[in-house]
């Protein structure tokens, strides 16, 4: 079982996957526009508040998921900090495990996966967190995929 380190996120390093949303007061009013992606014509925004328990590490990740045709945003409401998990597409177009990064995230900082992006679901640390989500839906299959990982991954603080 491959084990990766947990790292604090940047901007550039979290680039090839998406933006990081800044939260702070030196920006009182967020505002997402050309970061939102919708790639299909009957697909509606859906704006959703989620509840996370906290996750204990080293955690175990066995699957991942992505959105093909939808930007997804979470904006954390309340945390302490959170973990994503990206990784790039292989040949096979399934997660390339040898691109694997998880990043801890502040809690005055959003993120927005672009469409197609690989991803762990989002994970609560330290405390419990609410997250605003918005992804665009159009109610079929197409909407979220979920994939097995070729073996499982520990991600180690």
């Amino acid at each position: 079982m491959a084990t990766i380190a947990l790292e604090p996120i940047t901007a550039e390093a979290f680039a090839p996957f998406g933006q990081l949303l800044s939260l702070g007061h030196d920006q009182p009013r967020l505002e997402l526009m050309k970061e939102l992606h919708n790639g299909r014509d009957g697909a509606k925004p859906r704006l959703s508040v989620v509840e996370i328990a906290p996750a204990e590490f080293p955690l175990v990740a066995t699957e991942m998921e992505r959105h093909r045709f939808s930007s997804q945003a979470f904006i954390p409401c309340h945390c302490e900090s959170y973990m994503v998990m990206v990784a790039k597409h292989g040949d096979d177009d399934l997660p390339d495990i040898a691109t694997l990064r998880a990043f801890r995230v502040p809690a005055h900082q959003g993120i927005n996966y672009h469409a197609d992006t690989w991803h762990y679901p989002i994970t609560a640390c330290g405390q419990p967190a609410r997250f605003v989500v918005l992804t665009f839906i159009d109610g079929t299959q197409t909407d979220e995929q979920f994939v097995a990982l070729g073996e499982a991954i520990t991600i180690a603080e």
